[in-house]
Order: C-alpha cells, then sequence, then structure tokens
C-alpha cells in the first residue's frame, strides 16, 4: 500500500472522485476476469513476515528504519510500528518441495537480520504478540514515521466510535487507548497461493471453512501486558484496535473493516471485490492517471490502483489479491497464520494450509450447506478463542443436524485430505508427509505456540514470579527454542 501514498490530507471531491473510480476499477475486473485464459499457470507460494526487533533484555527495539538501512534490501519493509519489520520472500514454485524452500528462505532472512541487531545485542523474533510489551511500548511516539501510516492512523481513528480494548480469558483486560498502534502489537505470517486457475470459488469457499482449523492448530498469541487472554489474542486485537469495541454489534453499518468475511461466494471471486467497495467508504482516496476501461478496451491489463489501495483498507482474514504485474493473476492471501514459533513451524503452517484448502476444495460443495457461515464465523472464534482446544461445527455431507466436534479431532481426520491437496499441487508425497508429520506431531501432544507459553507462564508464576518476570523467563526460552528451529510440538518444560 505504500508504494501509492505520500499525501496526506484529502478534500470531499477527492473522496467523490475516488469512488467513482472505485466503481470503474469494478467494471474493468469484470471483464479482465471473463478473459479465456487469464490468471491461469503454474501454482506458485508466497509468503510476509513479520517480526519483533528485541534488545538483549526481551525488550522492544524502535529502530526499525535504522535496521532496514543497513539490510539494504527492498524485500524487507517497515511496519506500523517502529519495533516491528516485515520480510517479503520470493515466491516459490507449488510442486517439488516449495515448503523446505520457504524454511529456508525464512531461515536465511532470519540470520541476516541477526546480524544488523548486533548493536543492541538483539534479535529479530516471530511471535504473534510479545509478551515483554508494556504499556509504554504503545502510543503515537511508537508509530513509524511514513505517511502512509499517518493517514491511515489518522483515517481510522476518525472513524472509530470507541477507545477502549476489552478482551475476556483466563484474566480480563479492559485498557484505553485512542490510537492504532495496538494492532501493530500483532504479527503475522501471511501466506499467498496461487492455484493453477480451476474453479476458485470452490477454493476460497475451501479456505473459509478451514481457517478456523489453521487458527487453532497454529495459535501463538495468548500474553498481552501480562494478561492470559485469547490462544490468538491477535483476532480480537486488531478487531477492536481497527474498529473499535461498539463495531461488535449484530449489524454495525458499516460493516467492521476486520472480518471473517460475509458470506460463502457464490459465483465469482468479483463478488469480493464488490463487497470491498458497495461496503466500505474509502480511506486514503488516492486517485491514479489510468482509465482502467480505456486500458481494457484496447486489449491491455489494467493496474486498478485505486481499487488495491482500497482492498488494502480492509483487513479481512483471507483476501482475494489481484495481481497486474508481469504474469497477470487471482491469488488467495491467507492473513490469519501468527509469526512463529519457528521457521519449521510457519512451514508446516503454511503446507496444512494450502493441502487442506486445495484438497476439500473438489467436494467443498455439499459441506456449505450442511454448515451455515454464521457457524463458520462462530467456529474462527471460538479457535482463536481456546486454540486447539476448542469445540466447532464441522460439517457432513451426510448429516441431519449440525455436530460438534473437537477441533483437533477434525484436523486429525483431514491429514489425509491435506496431504491429498499438496499432491494435486504438484508437491512431492515426501515433502508433504514431511511438514504434514510436524503437524500430527502438534496434534498428538497437544501443544501449540500458545498452549506452550501459557503452560510456562502458569508455572513459573506458580513458583513466585512476578507477572513481568515470568514473561521474560518463558520469552527467554522462546527465543532459544526458535532459534534453534524446534518444532513448539517438541517445546520441553523450562
Amino acid at each position: 500500500m505504500g508504494q501509492f501514498i505520500q499525501k496526506t490530507s484529502f478534500s470531499e471531491k477527492d473522496f467523490l472522485a475516488f469512488q467513482d473510480k472505485l466503481h470503474q476499477c469494478l467494471e474493468a475486473l469484470e471483464l479482465v476476469l471473463e478473459r479465456p485464459g487469464f490468471g491461469l499457470g503454474e501454482p506458485s507460494i508466497g509468503a510476509e513476515l513479520e517480526l519483533y526487533l528485541l534488545d538483549g533484555e526481551g525488550r522492544p527495539v524502535p529502530e526499525n528504519q535504522a535496521v532496514q538501512d543497513t539490510y539494504d534490501d527492498p524485500t524487507l519493509t517497515l511496519e506500523l510500528n517502529r519495533y516491528n519489520l516485515e520480510l517479503n520472500f520470493t515466491p516459490l514454485p507449488g510442486t517439488g518441495a516449495p515448503f523446505t524452500a520457504l524454511q529456508q528462505q525464512i531461515l536465511d532472512n532470519l540470520a541476516g537480520l541477526n546480524q544488523k541487531m548486533d548493536p543492541w545485542q538483539g534479535q529479530v523474533l516471530p511471535i504473534g504478540i510479545l509478551p515483554t510489551l508494556q504499556e509504554r511500548d504503545f502510543g503515537p511516539q511508537v508509530m513509524t514515521d511514513l505517511p502512509r501510516y499517518r493517514v491511515l492512523a489518522d483515517a481510522v481513528q476518525q472513524r472509530r466510535q470507541s477507545t477502549g480494548i476489552r478482551i475476556e480469558g483466563q484474566d480480563s483486560m479492559n485498557l484505553v487507548h485512542d490510537d492504532v498502534t495496538l494492532e501493530g502489537a500483532c504479527t503475522s505470517f501471511q501466506v499467498h497461493y496461487r492455484p493453477r486457475g480451476q474453479d476458485m470459488v470452490n477454493l476460497w469457499n475451501a479456505t473459509q471453512l478451514v481457517t478456523p482449523l489453521m487458527v487453532g492448530v497454529s495459535a501463538n498469541s495468548p500474553l498481552l501486558l501480562g494478561h492470559r487472554l485469547w490462544h490468538e489474542t491477535r483476532v480480537p486485537l486488531f478487531c477492536q484496535s481497527i474498529d473499535g469495541l461498539n463495531r461488535q454489534s449484530e449489524h454495525p453499518v458499516p460493516p467492521p473493516r476486520v472480518s471473517f468475511g460475509q458470506g460463502w461466494l457464490r459465483h465469482s471471486l468479483i463478488e469480493l471485490f464488490r463487497e470491498t467497495v458497495q461496503l466500505y467508504p474509502p480511506l486514503i482516496p488516492i486517485l491514479s492517471d489510468e482509465d482502467p476501461l480505456a486500458v481494457v478496451a484496447r486489449g491491455d491489463v489494467p493496474k486498478l490502483d485505486e481499487l488495491r489501495l482500497h482492498d488494502g483498507t480492509i483487513w479481512s482474514w483471507n483476501r482475494p489479491i489481484y495481481d497486474p504485474c508481469n504474469d497477470p493473476h487471482l491469488r488467495i492471501e491467507m492473513r490469519v497464520l501468527p509469526a512463529g514459533p519457528s521457521a519449521a513451524d510457519m512451514a508446516a503452517n503454511a503446507a496444512l494450509f494450502i493441502g487442506l484448502a486445495q484438497g476439500l476444495s473438489e467436494d467443498v460443495e455439499p459441506l456449505l450447506s450442511a454448515l451455515p457461515f454464521s457457524y463458520a464465523r462462530a467456529n474462527f472464534y471460538r479457535a482463536a478463542q481456546h486454540g486447539m482446544g476448542a469445540s466447532i461445527y464441522w460439517p457432513n455431507a451426510h448429516q441431519n443436524s449440525l455436530e460438534e466436534r473437537s477441533l483437533a479431532a477434525v484436523l486429525e481426520q483431514l491429514l489425509p485430505v491435506a496431504e491429498k491437496g499438496l499432491i494435486q499441487v504438484g508437491v512431492n508425497k515426501e515433502e508433504a508427509q514431511t511438514w504434514l508429520s510436524l503437524i500430527s506431531d502438534r496434534l498428538q501432544r497437544g501443544q501449540t505456540g500458545a498452549s506452550w507459553q501459557l503452560h510456562q507462564y502458569n508455572r513459573l508464576v506458580g513458583n513466585g514470579h512476578g507477572n513481568h518476570e515470568a514473561c521474560l523467563q518463558l520469552l527467554k526460552a522462546y527465543c532459544h527454542h526458535s532459534n534453534a528451529n524446534v518444532p513448539v510440538a517438541l517445546w520441553p518444560d523450562l
């Protein structure tokens, strides 16, 4: 989004012109998607990884600009808060051994960045929420000083109807805060999947269906400001830091900008782009010089800068991506996975997510009538709250009523489906089995990053440590295991 934003103040005329341009972009996109063969190509997998910068005492280091300058790589970008960075990995062919290659990309970049942390005797760390954060680590003073973040923060703040954060868990947290830097505490591992070009509707619906499973099995964000909250606290924190507390009502207008979605897809991915235009007022009305309909009329592929910019201000947990560059196509961005715990865990999560979505896509339609979308949404929040221990509603084409099951049991049953899906993509069978075995270990041992953190925190507090000391001790152990690339299922107690 940053490539579009330099201007920071806008008039009503700007917004009206932008709204009109969005509808032109929609019309142009629909025409492009109707072209025979558009987007057909070999499958590919990409990823983005958000990181914390830490000093030797486990405190955040607000020096992302300095680290980026010394790293000197355009794939490393600045995040909202000054103690976060994002790595953008080179897309990989989906065939062969892509997850082994993805793990190596992660490890190589982490090693290179860790060398740049020597001035602070620290490191970069993939973790959903840093447990040692304190209230002083939020506020305007920690926001990265770039036009795109200033204008986004102003736009979000003007539309939030409350300044509170309220999350109920083993502990309860009520926090008054009036800026978006709390959102910056949420760091993720975002996976991009471009399929060969088969039915994107079924693939999208399958992705939505399995997203709650992925939230539960990958959870890694249970602690915030010394409070034991949800296994994936990023979910309520991100929602409330963008939309506020009052946006949680049944039918808010406009709908929350952070959401699981509006319903099962029916005919085409164009429906999702229409939703973003028709349901959400623009936040940043920056116009390009492109006439998208004229570009389409002469047979070229439009950039649709306005639509892509607007889409970047709506944070659905899965997102359709229109990419007009080089080999134009549509892909799915799977945005819900947390950063960490280890490179191996992140590669395994990517393999499971893509394998499940692909493996279920051919047979997903009978399942959609067996699970109303509102129940899929409920599954998502249950998984975020309880992790792998959640109970969810899971559809069966032969059911006669909704059935509630253990999330872990559903995943155990679906591992062969994930393997089938990966092989359909073109992943080597040995590669698929290697990464899914890490998921199987996690299920057998009942241990995710979130459950490990909570267990260590409870043991340390039970042994007389204060909240801060308990967070610091578990963080040191987390760093040790993460740096050694040990899968989280094998992490021992302190």
